[in-house]
Formats: structure tokens, C-alpha cells, sequence
């Protein structure tokens, strides 16, 4: 029952704080926080058992949740939804007034990121997700900055085409197998290309593949600090995770066939989106575009999976998954923090900043370098894995074929990184002060707290990837 616990904790609290007082919003949100790492930690260490509650007798449809059935993803992808959602709670500056709305918000995207993480239904797959984005698009239209209303509905017409093509997949696969159950997906007898095809549009589209991309980094500048984290940091994992866990089971000759596009499709997210970063005048822009960047090395490792069944693509995939996760979610947090203190994120309007704030510059090098890919953390070992999946089983006398060329190219990628990111942490930091920074405090505990959290994992993770690994053993 802990695995049911995990998604009626965050729900009661939500009722709760309807019902309470604005004031103790933050405190049931922190308990139901917590109260879920703890959950999760003691799920995982006893290798707890599924639930399944039948919802419907026909079609079969059951609130099926297992979070070992999947080899370890579902394991790592609830450590990252559980951290993050931790941080988000943490993080930000709740308007006076909306604390109903800004808290069961983050409590809604971290239930609907874990149900999704868990579930074994398709049904049920699917729907928490749906569930995640109704707070997503609120928080952004109504709490937002910069032209909101506009996001909003951008955000929400892209991902809701990709979530009608992706329901157009799920629908033929269950129409073929029969039944919602996860458990029982294997290859498809027909339409493996055409399936294929609808998965990679719609899982794509959630996660900002090129070239159905541009709704994230707009969604993200515009989005609290607390959204941005968990949508950027969690929920975006939603597609790359139903890529590998549904798409690849059920399709893997349809994916072969359409491995090629997917090879030009990543490389622009990582070449073209990586430029477009680099052109970049405002931090909250240049994050939301390196996050869109960064997801093409995981869609490398999965091409790489589809193409020669490398045996630890899988792994790849998903530690740097929960690398950029906690990466993305502690650079919007210290964003927040910047624009909290200077009243602006115009790259160019800030210098000087680590004179006056020098925790605040550290702890922003250090996840800054970790976007990078310095060794020593998280990012680094999930990168590395990456290009070396795409030469497993490669054989030198067949000389380059189209995946080893991308990976080649790909590891380009690096060096923009490094561009935008140490120019940013140039220019905000080093340099003389100007007016918005000249009279900046540093860091308090509280608002150190939640990068410190998301900064050890880094470490932590770098040092030691065995720490996720070690769960798909």
C-alpha cells in the first residue's frame, strides 16, 4: 500500500489546504513533501508490492501501481519526482493571496508526475500526466510573467496536439494487444511503423523534440520558479520514459524504421537549439533553451538503444534523465533567486554578483558547471554513457554508420554548452557591480536550502553513478 500512498498523500493535502486557512498552505505542502521522500525511500529499500484497484471490467482498465516493474526506471524516475517536487516547495516566492492555487498546483504536477512514473495501466499512464498540465497551464497564465496569457495557450495547444497523437498510439497498441495492461506489452503483429511514428510525434512533443519544441522555453521563462522546475526538471521525463518503456517494446522494428529521422531531429535539438541558446539575452530564456538542448543526448541513447540493443543505453538514458532533472530544477531555483535580488534576469544588466553573494555564485558555477558536463558530476556520467552507447558493438572494419556520425556530431554539443554558460556566469558574476547588484545580500538558510539539497545530489551522483545504477542491477 506504500506505492498508493505516494499518490493519495499529495491528493488529501491538496483537499486539505482548500479547506485551511492560506496560511498553513506551505506547512501541509512541506509535510506532504517530505512525508513522500520518506514514503519513497521506505518503498524502495523494502521492495514493496504493487496495488491494483479494478476500476473497470470492460475494458479492463485498473489503477495499477508497481514502481520495480520496469527495471529500474520507475525507481529513479521517483527519486528525481520526489527531490524536485522537495526543492519546488522550497523554492520560489508565493504571491501574497495565492497560496491555494500555488501550492496544490506543485502538489498536483508531482502527483501526476509520479502516477505517471508508476502506473503499469496505460489508462491510467496517460491520465496522470493530462493531470499534471491542467496546474501547469494555470500557474503560467495566472501567475506567470512576461506575456503569460499567450505562453499558456501556446503551451497548451502544443502539448495538447502532442497528447492526442500520443492517445492515437497508445489506442492502436491496446487495440492490437488487447488489453491497458503494461505489463503485457511486447512487439505489435502490424502497424509497428505507423505506431512508431504516433509515439515519437506525441512522446516528442512533450518533451520539446525538434521541431515541436519551441512551446518549452517560453513555457519555462514565464512559468514560477517552482512549475519550471518540476515541469522541466520532472514531468518532461514523462515522454523519454514512455519512449523507452512502451515505445521500444512494442514497435522496436517501427522504431528502426524511422531511426534515421529521429538521428536528424536530435541532432538539430542539440545543434540547432544549442545555438539558438547561445544567442540568448535573458537567463530564464537561455535555461528553458538548454533544457530543450540537453534532450537531445537522452534521444541519442535511446537511438542508440533502437539501433544496435546496446545494453546499457537504457541506463544511459535515464541517469542523465535524473542528472538534468536535478541539474534544470536547481538552475531555475537560483534563477529565481537572481531575479528575486536584481529585479532582472537581462544577462547583460547584472555584474558583479558574486562580490555581494559569493554562496549564490558558487552554488551557480557549480550547477553551471554541471550543465557543462565537468567530470565529478551527475551530468558528466550520464553524457559519457551516452556517447559510449553509440559505438557498443561497433565493429571498425564497417567503418561510421549514420549513429556513430550523429554521436560524433552530437559531442559538439559540449563545447555549446560551455559557450553560453560560462559566458552567462561571466557576466552576472564577474565584472564590476552595477546598480541591481551593487546593494544585493547574500544568500539566507532558507533560500540556500533547496540548491543545497539539488547541489549535493550533483556531487553525489557524479562522484558515485552507481547510486542510480546500482537499481537497475
Amino acid at each position: 500500500m506504500l506505492t498508493l500512498a505516494l499518490i493519495l498523500i499529495p491528493l488529501l493535502a491538496v483537499a486539505a489546504i482548500f479547506f485551511c486557512a492560506p496560511a498553513l498552505a506551505r506547512k501541509i505542502t512541506l509535510g506532504a513533501a517530505s512525508a513522500n521522500l520518506l514514503l519513497a525511500i521506505l518503498a524502495i529499500t523494502t521492495h514493496c508490492s504493487g496495488v491494483s484497484l479494478n476500476v473497470l471490467e470492460s475494458p479492463s482498465i485498473a489503477l495499477s501501481l508497481n514502481i520495480f516493474e520496469n527495471k529500474g526506471i520507475s525507481i529513479v524516475m521517483l527519486i528525481l519526482s520526489v527531490v524536485v517536487t522537495l526543492a519546488a516547495v522550497l523554492s520560489g516566492n508565493c504571491p501574497k493571496d495565492r497560496e491555494k492555487l500555488w501550492f496544490s498546483s506543485i502538489l498536483l504536477i508531482s502527483v501526476g508526475a509520479i502516477g505517471a512514473f508508476i502506473s503499469t495501466d496505460m489508462f491510467f499512464f496517460f491520465a496522470f500526466h493530462e493531470l499534471a498540465l491542467i496546474p501547469t497551464f494555470l500557474m503560467i497564465g495566472i501567475l506567470g510573467r512576461g506575456d503569460r496569457k499567450e505562453v499558456a495557450w501556446k503551451t497548451t495547444i502544443y502539448l495538447a496536439f502532442g497528447s492526442i497523437v500520443l492517445l492515437a498510439g497508445l489506442l492502436l497498441i491496446v487495440n492490437q494487444i488487447g488489453t491497458f495492461d503494461m505489463t503485457k506489452l511486447e512487439p505489435l503483429a502490424k502497424y509497428q511503423n505507423e505506431v512508431a511514428l504516433l509515439l515519437i510525434i506525441g512522446f516528442g512533443t512533450l518533451v520539446s523534440l525538434f521541431p515541436f519544441h519551441s512551446w518549452a522555453a517560453p513555457a519555462y521563462a514565464s512559468a514560477p520558479a517552482p512549475i519550471s522546475m518540476l515541469h522541466a526538471g520532472v514531468l518532461k521525463k514523462f515522454g523519454l520514459y514512455g519512449l523507452i518503456v512502451v515505445g521500444y517494446k512494442v514497435a522496436p522494428d517501427g522504431m528502426a524504421h524511422w531511426l534515421p529521422l529521429l538521428l536528424v531531429l536530435l541532432l538539430c535539438n542539440i545543434i540547432w537549439v544549442g545555438l539558438v541558446t547561445i544567442n540568448q539575452k535573458r537567463l530564464d530564456l537561455m535555461l528553458g533553451n538548454s533544457s530543450v538542448m540537453h534532450m537531445g543526448y537522452i534521444f541519442l541513447a535511446i537511438a542508440a538503444l533502437i539501433d544496435n540493443g546496446s545494453t546499457f543505453a537504457t541506463e544511459a538514458a535515464v541517469l542523465l534523465m535524473f542528472a538534468h532533472g536535478i541539474s534544470i530544477a536547481m538552475s531555475f531555483c537560483l534563477a529565481d533567486r537572481i531575479e528575486a535580488k536584481t529585479g532582472s534576469l537581462e544577462i547583460n544588466q547584472l555584474g558583479g554578483l558574486a562580490k555581494n553573494t559569493p554562496n549564490l555564485a558558487f552554488l551557480f558555477g557549480l550547477v553551471g558547471m554541471a550543465s557543462i558536463g565537468l567530470p565529478g558530476l551527475a551530468n558528466f556520467a550520464g553524457e559519457i554513457m551516452v556517447f559510449f552507447s553509440g559505438f557498443e558493438n561497433w565493429n571498425a572494419a564497417d567503418g561510421f554508420g549514420p549513429l556513430q556520425i550523429t554521436t560524433m556530431i552530437a559531442i559538439w554539443g559540449v563545447v555549446i554548452s560551455a559557450v553560453y554558460m560560462l559566458r552567462a556566469f561571466r557576466n552576472i558574476f564577474h565584472g564590476d557591480t552595477v546598480r541591481r547588484t551593487e546593494k544585493v545580500t547574500p544568500l539566507s538558510r532558507d533560500e540556500k536550502i533547496p540548491a543545497l539539497i539539488l547541489g549535493l545530489i550533483l556531487l553525489i551522483v557524479g562522484i558515485y553513478p552507481q547510486a542510480i545504477l546500482q537499481f537497475f542491477n
